[in-house]
């Protein structure tokens, strides 16, 4: 079936300039954003796998581990006080981040990333020294805080600082940060899972903090985008010069006269959460509810949140649990620089539905030999524990390169200057809400659907790739504030949006 494809070329309008020193540097600070994400990610599932933290946060899911040889292999972590540890950041953040959008729309992306790195630090400084499961969560809340800002404001800066034809890899730079922060937090694990006493689990947690300072100090110097300049100030030429700076080239009155247009229609719109809900913004709004979804349902956070765990329950031990962990850690990492290097050669839809095939057969061959090895009570043989462990790097490699850099690059590049923040405020929302749900939800459904669990998100990994492959346009290489006319071009979109631009001008 045809699918609406749109290059800078075929646009018309070719934007100067060329990737410089100062957008590298600007960009590498703000991906260090991911890392705060990945790093929470990575470091949660493991300390709910270390002995000594759960007797002394969870006593009774160390009892039921270590002492209840009756219970079901997949229901020894069943327990909501101990999925609540970790999917409170999550709500956390859906909440901030709708603060975080009037942050970012009147102040700009670096005051929202300021933020955001300011309460992450907060909230690593309480979680590492924690004496109580009160002021662990609490702890939490404030990494979801901070997690809810940068995840707001970072993709966006990225989306809008780079130059449109390396406009993927450098949002993918994003992800990049997200693997290498759950890598960092899979490796301390590991280390201080070996520390005698049994407080190991204070350093882990406390280690969110490095990160968390390399984000808040480098917010401070970080420049402003050309965009926000223009959304917040609407001064022309402060704009036009930070253009010069960042392109490396005089020759930008192309790209600050479609500034200029976005940002006449953007002042224009008092409340962007209503104006978003018209239908010319209706492919806009789809993507960013349904993106975010379906990459919570590729179960991706069912291993990097409870991989430790998982591995475990397969009966590798605690420390080989946590290597394990090490190792899909670093396949992901690597996948996504793949990704990187590919996605302004090849597109969004090829990494997209590529994946997605290679996400299925990993889930359905997991399933099945938990389901015909593993059983309730049995355990399953070191050869087969090991294949696991590879089909699970399998599956981590196909979702490395797809869902996960593409489900924040797509709808960062989609919206509209206009919509832009409240769009992105509710593809992060939906994003946390959904993986707030998952991670709240995966033990208790391990123990009830038990290796059906992977069948559960196999069958999602369909569904989704057959969305993407009938409804997602192709976006590389067009400039991010002409992406509208993807939709007026696309066999589906064009009946619903029309063939007028967001000005009213017919095209």
């Amino acid at each position: 079936m045809a699918v609406g494809i749109l290059t800078a070329a075929s646009s018309g309008r070719e934007y100067g300039g060329r990737i410089t020193s100062f957008v590298i540097m600007s960009c590498m600070v703000a991906a260090t954003g991911g890392i705060i994400f990945g790093y929470d990610i990575g470091i949660s599932g493991g300390v709910t796998s270390m002995a000594s933290f759960l007797e002394k946060f969870f006593p009774h899911v160390y009892t039921k581990m270590k002492e209840d040889t009756h219970i079901s292999n997949y229901c020894k972590f069943d327990s909501q006080l101990l999925t609540t540890f970790t999917s409170s950041l999550y709500i956390a953040g859906l909440i901030s981040t709708f603060f975080a959008s009037s942050v970012t729309r009147a102040f700009g992306r670096r005051s929202s990333i300021l933020v955001g790195g300011a309460a992450f630090l907060m909230g690593a400084a309480l979680g590492g020294a924690s004496l109580n499961i009160y002021m662990l969560i609490i702890g939490r809340v404030l990494l979801g805080v901070g997690v809810g800002f940068a995840n707001q404001s970072v993709p966006l800066y990225l989306s809008e600082m780079a130059p449109p034809r390396y406009r993927g890899a450098f949002n993918n730079g994003f992800q990049l940060c997200v693997g290498i922060g759950v890598l960092s937090a899979n490796l301390i694990n590991y280390g201080t899972e070996k520390i005698k006493g049994g407080w190991g689990w204070r350093i882990s947690l406390a280690m969110a903090a490095v990160p968390a300072s390399m984000l808040t100090i480098g917010a401070i110097f970080m420049p402003e985008t050309p965009n926000s300049i223009m959304q917040h100030s609407n001064d022309h030429e402060k704009a036009k010069q930070m253009l010069r700076k960042i392109r490396g080239t005089l020759n930008v009155e192309t790209e600050l006269q479609d500034l200029i247009e976005a940002s006449n229609v953007s002042n224009s719109i008092k409340h962007p959460f209503k104006n978003i809900l018209e239908a010319k913004y209706r492919p806009q709004l789809v993507m960013a509810v349904a993106i975010p979804f379906f990459q919570q349902f590729t179960g991706i956070n069912v291993i990097s949140f409870y991989a430790p765990i998982l591995f475990l329950t397969i009966g590798l031990g605690e420390s080989a649990s946590l290597l394990s962990a090490v190792v899909t850690g670093l396949v992901g990492t690597t996948s996504t620089f793949i990704s990187m290097l590919l996605v302004d050669k090849v597109g969004r839809r090829t990494l997209f539905i590529v994946g997605g095939i290679q996400m299925f057969f990993s889930q359905v061959i997991i399933g099945s030999i938990m389901a015909a090895e593993l059983g309730d009570h049995g355990e399953i043989t070191k050869e087969y524990a090991y294949l696991v462990l590879l089909l699970i790097c399998i599956y981590v490699a196909g979702f490395g390169w797809s869902w996960g850099p593409l489900g924040w690059l797509v709808p960062s590049e989609i919206f509209p200057l206009e919509i832009r923040s409240a769009a992105q405020s509710i593809n992060v929302a939906v994003n946390f809400l959904f993986t707030f749900i998952v991670a709240q939800t995966f033990l208790s459904m391990l123990c009830h659907f038990k290796a059906g669990t992977f069948f559960f998100f196999g069958g999602w990994v369909v569904l989704m790739t057959a969305f993407v492959y009938f409804l997602l346009p192709e976006t590389k290489n067009v400039p991010i504030e002409q992406m509208e006319k993807v939709w007026r071009e696309h066999f589906f979109w064009k009946r619903i949006v029309g063939n007028k631009s967001s000005s009213g001008t017919l095209i």
